[in-house]
């Protein structure tokens, strides 16, 4: 049923409603990926016997019930982020034309989210790499307005808790060069294919109509990178409405956990810094900053040496409360038997699930 327009949530109050967040990784946003890093390869392989159910297990998740979803909602969580890739079964015909069943198969696991009282959020996800590295800009701005057009035309009437977050990582990072070879992007291009592709995202989504005009949108930033993103390079995309998009970026602790410095001063400084980032950037702007992924597990070689905290529940509950302190909205990163168990049903560790609970029935300060 199609909600009233006067009704429509500001994206502050669809953030503060999202409360904590899980991927449902590994799942739709999986693609046959081999030869995909090689400019001869001009589409994606195909999988199996080319079926929505071909590519939702490729990765090794299992399929995706209501059961499951319901499952996410009772351990606490209320924001499902469903990564979608969307070129599998397409035809390399330049049309971008979204299989039905492929289309349809997304739609069923959206409905499960929003049967469950879940906030769920699409985005394209690894396609637009594979394509932005073969096309150019004019060629990007089409093809995403292609692939944005019919995905905002199948979800127009859907309710504002379904959120549209415009793409992944990968808007300026790196493009075939004319000699086949996979070069990184000089940092005005990368700046200059984010901004336009984000604006190209916003604009049309708002003119499929429906709850679309209202509908809050997340840009992607820069590599969803914090340091890129915060950057006075990077341009948030305009829009016909007020007070309707959110800010997307990764990983709040994403140079500790690769240099291995996770549990240290050096690491609990780093968070501390990158939010005061998006504070100054977004936040205080009135622009609310949705982390689309959040490590949900630290291994023990990620660890200093030197580490002040030493397991990894501690270290991601000092994460999500500073997050949720700082009104970010942490999604957790997870596939298909990680965190979230999706043959149990539940969380896997009880010390997570605690953790969850407290997160969940703490109020926001």
């Amino acid at each position: 049923m199609t909600q009233e327009k006067n009704s429509a949530p500001t994206a502050r109050e669809v953030a503060d409603a999202m409360g904590l967040g899980l991927n449902l990784g590994n799942t739709m946003e999986a693609y046959e990926a081999k030869n995909c890093g090689d400019v001869r390869y001009q589409w994606i392989p195909k999988a199996g016997n080319n079926t929505p159910g071909d590519y939702e297990t490729l990765w090794h998740a299992p399929v995706t019930t209501q059961k499951v979803i319901d499952g996410i909602r009772g351990a606490g969580f209320r924001t499902v982020r469903i990564p979608v890739f969307w070129g599998n079964m397409m035809e390399n015909d330049g049309f971008y034309r979204i299989h039905p069943d492929y289309m349809r198969r997304v739609r069923e696991i959206v409905d499960y989210c929003l049967n469950a009282g879940l906030y769920t959020v699409i985005n394209i996800h690894h396609f637009d790499e594979f394509l932005i590295r073969r096309h150019s800009l004019t060629n990007c701005e089409r093809i995403f307005r292609i692939l944005w057009t019919q995905i905002a035309e199948e979800f127009r009437d859907d309710p504002y808790t379904l959120v549209f977050e415009g793409y992944n990582e990968h808007l300026g990072l790196d493009q075939f060069d004319r000699n086949g070879v996979l070069t990184k992007f000089d940092p005005s291009d990368s700046y200059r294919f984010t901004n336009s592709l984000n604006q190209v995202f916003v604009d049309t989504v708002r003119a499929c109509g429906g709850n679309n005009a209202r509908r809050v949108l997340i840009a992607s930033g820069l590599n969803t990178n914090i340091d890129r993103t915060t950057s006075h390079s990077f341009r948030m995309p305009s829009d016909r409405v007020t007070d309707r998009l959110m800010i997307s970026v990764h990983y709040v602790d994403n140079a500790m956990y690769w240099d291995n410095r996770i549990g240290s001063a050096e690491w609990l400084e780093y968070i501390e810094s990158q939010c005061l980032l998006l504070k100054e950037t977004f936040t205080d702007k009135g622009i609310p900053v949705f982390m689309g992924e959040t490590t949900s597990f630290y291994p023990k070689d990620r660890f200093d040496s030197r580490a002040i905290y030493t397991d990894s529940t501690d270290c991601l509950a000092i994460v999500l409360r500073k997050l949720i302190r700082e009104r970010i909205v942490p999604v957790l990163w997870d596939t298909g038997n990680g965190f979230y168990s999706r043959t149990e049903c539940r969380i896997r560790c009880g010390k997570e699930r605690d953790l969850i609970k407290t997160l969940v029935c703490r109020p926001r300060s």
